[in-house]
Order: structure tokens, then sequence, then C-alpha cells
């Protein structure tokens, strides 16, 4: 099947999609041959994507705000009289912290964007919530998949790299975290969001993960100030 072709007549929903890993997931479902609602808080950012990407419109949305989403779906639905797919996107990664230095409000604000408005980066949540979604929805059809990103190099990554005391030796770290020996574009990302939406259709409540195998084999677990001990050695 034609690239272009392989969710042609399709309208697609992606939040978060002005930058980064959203953007790469709209160019592909717009290459596709999918029409393509950018969803974001960005406005500035999510109208530069739609005039540089012809086969998208930016609908403005703060995914926090329960009345936004209706909107957004009620003017996706009213302008193209269908929607396919919804692709959660939107989400934030904060510049790593202690538990104990994360207020109680901030963690609020982090779970209800990742997992109540996106789904996306609280891990273990997410794949138990996909999974429920995807018993709870297969009655009316629908399909509920979850993609679980490794180090994807987005503006993200590299503002919170930048907020390190060696930028360089961090994103070469990021780099050496995957035995593919890179990290991962968000086209790759892109690419799994097509495949799951247009020819996995036999599949639900899965988590498909995009992470360069990052997960795979022995690495450092410990930080530099764990507690060690030295092996003992059977006598």
């Amino acid at each position: 099947m034609a690239a272009g072709t392989r969710y042609a007549g399709k309208v697609v929903v992606v939040t978060g999609g002005a930058r980064g890993i959203g953007a790469g997931i709209a160019r592909a479902f717009v290459d596709s041959g999918a029409q393509v609602v950018i969803c974001d808080k960005d406005e500035a950012g999510g109208r530069a994507l739609e005039q540089g990407l012809p086969g998208a419109v930016f609908i403005f949305c703060d995914v926090t705000q329960e009345e936004d989403v209706k909107t957004l779906i009620s003017r996706t639905i009213c302008r193209f009289g269908r929607l396919d797919c919804v692709v959660n996107s939107a989400g934030y990664h904060p510049p790593p912290q202690w538990p104990e230095e994360t207020s109680a409000q901030g963690f609020r604000q982090l779970l209800e964007l990742n997992l109540l408005g996106t789904y996306t980066l609280i891990k273990g949540a997410v794949t138990a919530m996909t999974k429920a979604l995807a018993l709870d929805e297969s009655q009316y059809g629908v399909r509920v998949n979850c993609i679980s990103p490794g180090n994807i190099w987005t503006p993200l990554w590299e503002e919170l790299a930048a907020l390190t005391p060696d930028p360089k030796a961090t994103v070469r770290e990021g780099m050496l975290a995957q035995p593919l020996g890179r990290m991962g574009q968000p086209a790759d990302v892109g690419a799994a969001a097509v495949f799951l939406a247009s020819e996995a259709n036999f599949c639900t409540g899965i988590e498909l993960f995009v992470t360069g195998g990052a997960e795979l084999g022995y690495g450092c677990k410990a930080r530099v100030h764990t507690p060690t001990g030295a092996p003992t050695i059977p006598s």
C-alpha cells in the first residue's frame, strides 16, 4: 500500500501536536493521506505547523480543560463529519527532581496533564488505563493502544539537557542508552502511531515500545550516591 493512501479519507486529532513528538505524529498521518487536526495550547506553534503542513488544521485546546476538549471534538466533527482516531500526545516532562522536592500541587498538575489529559508519560498508569479502556470500548468497535517512547530527540529533550551541568554529556548518555546507538526521532513515533491506527486492526490494549531497545540488556541502574557493597564470594 502506498504511504500516501495508508489512512486516506480518515480524520485524526493529535493533541500536543504543535511540536516535538506530536508534530512528528501529525506529519506522519498527513503523509498517510489523513486529515489531521492539530490540538495544542501553543497557538503560535500550532498555526505555524498548520501553514507548513497541507492537510492539517489547528484548533486551540488545553487538554486539562474539559470544555476545551468538548469544543475540540465538536468542531472536528462539524468540519469533517467524522473522527476516526485520536492520538493523545500532549504531555510534559519536568526537570529531574527527587520525590521529596516535588510539591503535591506540582504532582497533581503532572498527573492531570500526562495521565488524565493525554495518557502518555505516567507510563505504569498509562498501561493499566489502556488495558481498561480497551476492554470498555471494544463493545463499540474502538481500539485503544499506547505507545511508550524512549529517548526521542525533541525540543523538550534539548531544553532539559541544557539545564544539566554538562549538556553535551547528557545528550551523549541519552544516545548511548539505546543498543542502536542513537536517539529516536519524532518521525519514528509517528510511524508507530500510523501503524497502530491503519494496519494493526487486531491489536487493542497493547503497549508498543519505541525505544531503540533501551530496556534490553544490562545497564547502569544505580545512581552515583546509591550505597553499594562488595560482593561476597562463597567459601
